[in-house]
Order: C-alpha cells, then structure tokens, then sequence
C-alpha cells in the first residue's frame, strides 16, 4: 500500500509540473536514475531533464562523456558546494520559453537522499519572491515564484524503492542483518561493471573474471574471508563487500583513484601463512617474512589485508613515512590500528594490526 500511494504522490507531482527534474546521484546515475519515472514523464508529454547532483565527486571527462551518451539532457552541479546551480536555473529557463504558458511550473522527483530539497533550497535562495497555493494539490503543497513565469513545488517527489535488493544497496537496509546478501550484493556489482566497471578490477585487482560471482569470490580471496576447508564464504564477502558500499568507504571513484595513485594487491602467500600459522604479532611477522617483505620494498604502494575474527592484518609498502602507512591502512579497512611494525630505510613499509 505504501508503494502505491507514493507512486500516487509521484503521479500527482508529475501531473502538476510543465518541467520535471529528475535528480540523480552523480556516483551512481544507472542506480538512482528511475525509468519507470521516466517513462511516466515523457508519456505525460511534459519536459523532462536529469541533473546529476554531487557532481564534485566524480572526475570532470567521466561526466561529460555520460551527458554525452544520453538521450535525455543532463545537467551536472553540486548542491552542497553552489556549482552548477546558474547553468541549472539557465537550462530551465530555456527549456521554459518552449512551453506556452503564462505560468510554468518545475517539479523535483528522485529518490531519497540524492539532494532534492538541497537544489530546491538553493534555487529557492534569494531568487524567491513569492509564493501560490496550488489548487487541487496535497494541501499545504505551495509555488516558490523563481521569475517572472517559472514557479517551483516547493516540496519534491519521492521516487519509492520497489524491492528489497535495491532498499539494501541504497543503504535503507543494514548489511549485518541481511539473510541473503549474495542476491543485492551481485546486483550491486552488475551495476558497477555497467557503470564503470574500474573501479571493481583497480581497487581489487581483479584482471580476469567470468561474471559477478567470480568478482565476489574473487573478492573474498582478498580479503582472506574463507570458511573451514578453504572455500570462499561468499555470504560473509557480500556483507563486507554491501558494508563498504552502504558507508560509502567504496564507490565508483575512491579517493585514491581521483588522485591517481596507483595500489597493488599482493602479499596474498604471506598473508595465506600467517593465517595457517596463527601469527597474529607484527614483529614476529617480520621477523619470519623480512627477505621477502623487503625484495618489495620500493616506491610502488603495495598493500594485503586479511580479515581475522575481529582483527585485520594489514601490510602496506612503498611510504616515505611510517605514520602515512598506518594511516593508509586506516582509511582503506575503516579500522585503527593497535598493534604495528615499520620496516625499511628510504621506502618503508608497516605491519599492523586493526580492530
């Protein structure tokens, strides 16, 4: 019932504008965009442009080449930051001057959280001068006059999320307590390699696969997430894997790759003899893997983790300082480190313990 009556309130919302915006999360535009949304705007004959919102956070050619190759208009701003917010307000007084009316009305749908009361909030700004009671819509609803003839609902359209894999992706649902997470966690990476399918085979280091499965599996081998016997716990990866997503510690373009820097995975043998020798101390791991940490030992970031109960077992390479190492550590896993052991002289490198 509750998703009938807010494709209901989207229906009205629709019917009520000359132009609607859909808003879009520009990190990830094929899993916040809507086509049934879609489709009901353009059947309804009214105008319809997409504005990828948080545009900040992904790089400038990866966003041009998307409104290059879509077949709706796309804007790209940032909200948060007021950029992008004119070359809104132009395009829609553009698009404006091709509907023949005395008053035109702009509408906001998207679904939760991807900034449509910041962009109406925004557009609303000093620009405001008025307002008008719609007659006939949700009482209460209201016109914020923008120009002389464009006029904004002042509260947007809430796009429902119609399945549980989907209501888990977009984070309203935590990762810890999914029975099943194999299902959204490969629909999430189905996504990805649609979208940009980098920022899977770069972070993981995955060059071969033979399909979503294969990634997570995959997956699950770097982090060391094994059951008894060898074989990959695939639930236990899908629930790290939704978890890294949900807390947005990954996306589509991590913070390493916006800066460039290029990270390979390796230390897996070593990390693989730890475990079955339950050395869980640094120093002791240095102390019995030193020749073969230190053959590595040069200025290319190489970093291995693996997951222990509670604990990890990070060891990165290729720093000018300790402290950087530890850090990177930290950032990467989302954990603090109790426990560590620098090596090396020019390039260094850490073993640490995280929890």
């Amino acid at each position: 019932m509750k998703q009938k009556k807010a494709w209901r309130v989207v229906k009205e919302v629709i019917n009520e504008a000359d132009i609607v915006v859909e808003v879009v999360d520009a990190r990830d535009p094929i899993g916040t965009r809507n086509r049934k949304l879609e489709r009901m705007v353009l059947e309804s004959g009214k105008k319809l442009l997409i504005v990828m919102n948080k545009a900040d956070l992904v790089p400038k050619e990866w966003a041009e080449e998307y409104k290059r190759r879509s077949e709706i208009p796309v804007i790209f701003i940032s909200a948060r930051e007021r950029k992008g917010t004119g070359i809104l307000r132009k395009e829609l007084k553009k698009i404006a001057r091709e509907i023949d009316k005395e008053k035109v009305k702009v509408a906001l749908i998207g679904y939760p959280n991807v900034g449509k009361s910041t962009i109406i909030n925004v557009l609303k700004g000093k620009h405001a001068v008025g307002t008008a009671p719609i007659p006939g819509y949700t009482k209460g609803k209201q016109l914020i006059r923008l120009t002389k003839r464009l006029w904004l609902l002042d509260t947007p359209g809430v796009v429902p999320i119609d399945d549980f894999d989907e209501l888990v992706i977009k984070g309203g649902f935590p990762a810890d307590k999914i029975r099943d997470p194999v299902s959204p966690a490969l629909k999430l990476i189905r996504r990805i390699l649609e979208t940009r399918k980098e920022a899977l085979t770069d972070k993981f280091g995955i060059k071969d696969f033979e399909g979503e499965e294969d990634i997570l599996k995959k997956i699950g081998e770097k982090r060391g997430l094994f059951r008894e016997g060898g074989e990959v716990d695939l639930e236990e990866t899908a629930r790290w894997f939704l978890r890294e997503w949900q807390t947005g510690r990954f996306t589509l373009f991590s913070k390493d790759q916006e800066k460039k820097q290029e990270i390979n995975w390796d230390f897996e043998e070593i990390l693989g003899k730890v475990k079955e020798e339950e050395i869980f101390d640094p120093r002791r791991i240095l102390w019995k893997f030193e020749d073969k940490l230190l053959e590595k030992l040069d200025n290319n970031k190489r970093v291995g983790i693996l997951e222990v109960g509670e604990f990890i077992v990070g060891i990165a390479t290729g720093f000018k300082k300790c402290d950087s190492a530890v850090k990177f550590l930290e950032n990467l896993t989302g954990k603090s480190v109790v426990m560590s052991e620098c090596f090396g002289k020019k390039w260094k490198g850490i073993i640490a313990i995280l929890s």
